[in-house]
C-alpha cells in the first residue's frame, strides 16, 4: 500500500491503517528501537507506541515521509525508554554513539532552549545537504538509526577502519559548520 493510501486510510480513522502502517515499516521501526535498546520486548513496545503516535497525529500532522515520520516516532519512543532503562547505570551501547557527536553537538541544557535546538537541527540539515552520499550515509546510520560502526561500514562497503575515519572528519566538519553559523561558541 503506498504512503498516500495509509494517511488517507489514517484521516478516515480506519484500524485498518494501523495494520497497513505496521506491516509497511513495522519492521524499519523495530531495527531502529533495537539499535538504541537491544531488547526485543522494550523495541516491540516502542514500535506499538510509534504506531499509536501516528494514529493519534495524523491528522493534523501531514508528513512527507511516512517511514521517516514512522523511524522519528520510534526512535523517540526508544530513546525515552533507553533514559529510563539506564537512570541509574551507564550502559555503553548507544551510548558510545551519542558520545561521538557530544564534542560538536551541545544538548539542550533547559526546556526554554527547545528554540535553539530547532535552529541546530535545521542547521544540521543543511549541513547535511553538503555531504556526498556516502558520507551522509555513514552519519545518518550511526548517529540517527544508532548502527554499530561495524554494521554501518559493512552496508556502506567499507572497512570498519575506513568508516570511523570518514565518520571523524564528518563530525570535525560538522563542528567547523555550526561553530560557522554561530550555533555553538
Amino acid at each position: 500500500m503506498e504512503d498516500g493510501e495509509i494517511i488517507a486510510l489514517l484521516d478516515a480513522r480506519t484500524e485498518q491503517a494501523i495494520d497497513a502502517l505496521g506491516e509497511k515499516y513495522g519492521a524499519l521501526a523495530r531495527r531502529v528501537a533495537m539499535n538504541i535498546l537491544h531488547s526485543e520486548p522494550d523495541a516491540e513496545e516502542c514500535v506499538n507506541d510509534a504506531l499509536l503516535a501516528a494514529w493519534n497525529t495524523i491528522p493534523p500532522q501531514r508528513p512527507e515521509h511516512l517511514g521517516a515520520y514512522m523511524c522519528r516516532l520510534a526512535r523517540n519512543r526508544a530513546a525515552a525508554r533507553y533514559r529510563a532503562n539506564t537512570a541509574q547505570k551507564r550502559d555503553g551501547r548507544y551510548d558510545a554513539a551519542l558520545d561521538e557527536l557530544a564534542e560538536c553537538v551541545p544538548g539542550p541544557e533547559d526546556p526554554a532552549s527547545l528554540a535553539e535546538a530547532r535552529e541546530l537541527a535545521a542547521a544540521v540539515n543543511a549541513f547535511l545537504d553538503t555531504l556526498n552520499y556516502t558520507d551522509r550515509f555513514l552519519f545518518l546510520r550511526r548517529y540517527w538509526y544508532g548502527d554499530s560502526l561495524a554494521e554501518t561500514a559493512a552496508m556502506a562497503r567499507l572497512s570498519p577502519h575506513r568508516a570511523s575515519v570518514r565518520l571523524s572528519r564528518v563530525r570535525t566538519k560538522l563542528k567547523q559548520y555550526l561553530k560557522k553559523e554561530g550555533m555553538i561558541p
